[in-house]
């Protein structure tokens, strides 16, 4: 008798799995991060679902946040969801290697217009997901030629020029003033006129030291590198560039150095501290610089909150009241088009649940600026600009200094002829600039590509 029941409990438990098995879907203890094993008996009794979810995460700070909602949604939903993390500087061959495997991710990251390329075919088609309704701009996606959304920009960082409103109203200014380059350099120029007066000039120092040369070898060039590109529809590395907008990098590098304390003939010594303290210190009401510096003006120089915030870099070009700040990412997720309909459909799930709900948005603000609906008020107020400014509808000035070929050679000669320029602003040692930004290009190019 204990033989007969034996036989048709297993039986039983042949058809149980039958049922609720898929080929598709990896084993339990593949599918689940760590925490799975100790959650509570009520959620292991979660339904199981069809398909699975593995993301292929490329941000090792982001692990321990997501390997969390990776069990929120699998206790909720019973779909098997698990994150592995490439080490950093490892995600492009250990993307190659997992995309071979039977259990391929079904999400993926794809970082740039040129790696959409060679992913393309791997990328599921996303225009019209549950997802995409959920983006305030779609500026930060990547589309493949035929215009199809292949990759979502999940997070992103952006940089413009941080002002002091408290400084500006002290000078009888508002921000609201600003909507344009004009309005910038009439508020600017007024400040540094009455700058004894005042205490304090309209901007910090421009330096051209290592610790800041970037911010105008590497970020300022994007303003004319962006509207060069969007009026020519550059979508990868070009092998050339004709320096269209390079009078308007002069004209806001010219109201940076000469409405400045800072002595124009010794900028290759400033330094990026040099220039947070200046700002920090209330010695000058407008700082170029990013989203990163809000905690370093709250909480080391502690100026208030409410009197700082982040505006565009404006540089006269036609249209820039519609523009904001210069945003960007390297973050843009994928679907895995050859999985299979189950996965994708699992996988699309849990990306709307992401962006959707409570537990998914308080994860991924922890982790950086999120263009969701469902986003709230960011602590960072600069990151809060931002946000504002894409929710009004105005354009993202994406980071098309990516593009950049051989870039510290690149941002190398642009620094020794901007230096050159500053000491003395002649016609002549412009052109100097300009044979840097564009002929420069081509050698760097050609440099890395043959």
């Amino acid at each position: 008798m204990k033989k007969i029941i034996a036989l048709l409990l297993a039986l039983v438990m042949v058809f149980a799995l039958a049922a609720c098995g898929s080929s598709s879907a990896p084993a339990a203890s593949e599918a689940a991060p760590a925490a799975e094993a100790e959650a509570p008996a009520a959620e292991a009794a979660a339904p199981a679902a069809a398909g699975r979810v593995y993301w292929l995460n490329m941000k090792p700070e982001a692990d321990t946040a997501l390997q969390e909602l990776a069990a929120a949604y699998q206790a909720e939903t019973g779909v098997p969801t698990k994150i592995v993390t490439a080490a950093s500087g490892t995600y492009s061959d250990t993307l190659t290697a997992e995309m071979a495997k039977s259990e391929a991710p079904t999400l993926f990251n794809i970082g740039n217009n040129a790696a959409l390329v060679d992913w393309d075919d791997y990328a599921l088609v996303l225009d019209g997901s549950d997802v995409m309704g959920e983006l305030t701009t779609t500026d930060f996606n990547l589309k493949n030629e035929a215009g199809e959304t292949k990759a979502i920009g999940w997070i992103y960082e952006s940089f413009g020029i941080i002002v002091n409103k408290a400084l500006l109203e002290q000078a009888g200014h508002s921000l609201d003033e600003i909507t344009n380059f004009e309005s910038l350099k009439a508020v600017a120029d007024d400040i540094h006129a009455r700058a004894d007066e005042l205490g304090f000039d309209a901007f910090t120092s421009a330096g051209l030291d290592g610790s800041s040369s970037w911010r105008f070898s590497g970020h300022l060039t994007n303003m004319p590198l962006f509207y060069e590109f969007r009026d020519d529809g550059v979508t990868m590395q070009p092998a050339t560039v004709t320096g269209a907008y390079l009078n308007n990098y002069r004209m806001i590098w010219d109201l940076y150095i000469n409405d400045s304390a800072a002595e124009k003939t010794s900028l290759t010594s400033a330094t990026g501290d040099q220039a947070e303290a200046e700002f920090g210190e209330g010695k000058a009401a407008f700082y170029q610089n990013g989203t990163w510096e809000w905690s370093a003006m709250v909480d080391n120089f502690g100026l208030n909150p409410d009197d700082i915030t982040m505006i565009p870099i404006y540089c006269g070009v036609d249209g820039e009241e519609d523009a904001g700040l210069c945003s960007g990412t390297e973050n843009c997720l994928a679907v895995n088009a050859k999985v299979s309909e189950a996965d994708q459909k699992a996988t699309l799930d849990f990306l709307y649940w992401c962006v959707t709900s409570d537990v998914g948005i308080q994860t991924l603000c922890s982790i950086g600026d999120i263009p969701f609906k469902a986003a709230p008020e960011s602590a960072n107020g600069f990151s809060a600009a931002a946000s504002e400014l894409l929710a009004a509808g105005k354009y993202a000035v994406t980071w098309a200094f990516n593009y950049t070929p051989n870039v510290d050679s690149w941002r190398a000669g642009m620094v020794d002829a901007l230096a050159k320029y500053s000491a003395d602003q002649s016609d002549a040692n412009w052109a100097d600039v300009v044979t840097a930004f564009v002929d420069g290009w081509a050698i760097e190019y050609n440099t890395v590509n043959g």
